[in-house]
């Protein structure tokens, strides 16, 4: 693990494996900004007008929604985490040590201004780690409080893709989901798959462990293994909410796709004391094509 601090005084971490991958994750929003593969491409999205500069949140890369998801409550939108600075962890026990060069472990604790808008005494940690072809995130949320308290979680999952009309996401057929642009009505989904060819911004509920992503320009499937989150939101702007997005370039919508990991249908509650764990994997599998399809059976049963 190498830190390095930016013009701004705030430390990016950069953790590398010897198969040749790379993440760069800052300790502003404990936020991985870059994910890049032993060929050095890039598997997470960056806004192109990303602002850069706290206490403004980073669009793109993986940012952790903490103690609310979206705006279903009174905080700010996605909660406080991802715009706070975050701490080195020096106990991340019961978790096992790790290798220092491809994994950090990052904590926050509530500090008293967090306490005026969300009165609850916390302790949020994160621990992050590459290895060939793998992302690995493993958030933690301990109650330090004296009361139970409940929240809402979310990994939010900006993924590069080639470009978005070609993409389909298999894993979530057949399930309920609430459409957040008809109100949060409920729906079960029909289709095979889900492709894009306009705006979507779903929650859906009692999702199985595993979901892929497959870009067919890139012959390549994104993996998504989760545990401790039972719901997924998948969200693509499309042209019209893209250009109206301050901080999101008006084409950007063309190559980025966020397939999130996260509780947030139902509540996480924590009685004094008690921690709450999740984890989330992000693979990369190279498509196996038969007549330019994907076998579904591989890449949702096989063992990759």
């Amino acid at each position: 693990m190498n830190a390095v601090n930016d013009r701004d005084g705030s430390s990016r971490i950069l953790l590398t494996d010897p198969a040749g991958s790379t993440a760069e994750v800052l300790l502003y929003g404990g936020q991985v900004v870059s994910w890049r593969n032993e060929r050095r491409e890039q598997l997470l999205y960056m806004s192109t007008k990303a602002q850069w500069r706290p206490p403004k949140a980073i669009r793109g890369g993986l940012p952790l929604c903490f103690p609310q998801f979206g705006n279903l409550g009174p905080l700010e939108r996605h909660g406080f985490a991802r715009n706070r600075f975050w701490s080195f962890d020096n106990d991340p026990s019961p978790l096992p040590p790790a290798n220092q060069q491809s994994t950090v472990d990052l904590v926050l604790k509530s500090t008293e201004d967090d306490l005026k808008i969300w009165p609850h005494s916390f302790e949020l940690r994160v621990r992050i780690s590459i290895s060939p072809g793998k992302l690995t995130i493993i958030p933690r949320v301990r109650n330090t409080d004296p009361k139970s308290f409940s929240f809402t979680f979310a990994l939010r999952n900006y993924l590069y893709v080639s470009d978005i009309s070609e993409v389909r996401i298999e894993g979530l057929e057949t399930l309920d989901y609430l459409d957040k642009l008809m109100r949060r009505e409920r729906f079960t989904e029909q289709a095979d798959a889900i492709t894009f060819d306009g705006e979507v911004d779903r929650v859906y509920l009692n999702t199985p462990t595993k979901i892929a992503i497959i870009d067919h320009e890139r012959k390549r499937t994104i993996e998504l293994r989760k545990e401790g989150m039972p719901n997924a939101v998948v969200w693509n702007p499309w042209d019209k909410k893209a250009k109206s997005i301050v901080d999101m370039g008006d084409e950007d919508y063309t190559t980025m796709l966020c397939v999130d990991s996260g509780a947030m249908e139902t509540p996480i509650v924590l009685k004094p004391h008690e921690e709450w764990k999740g984890r989330q994997e992000l693979s990369i599998v190279s498509s196996s094509y038969c007549s330019g399809q994907l076998d579904p059976r591989k890449v949702l049963y096989g063992d990759h």
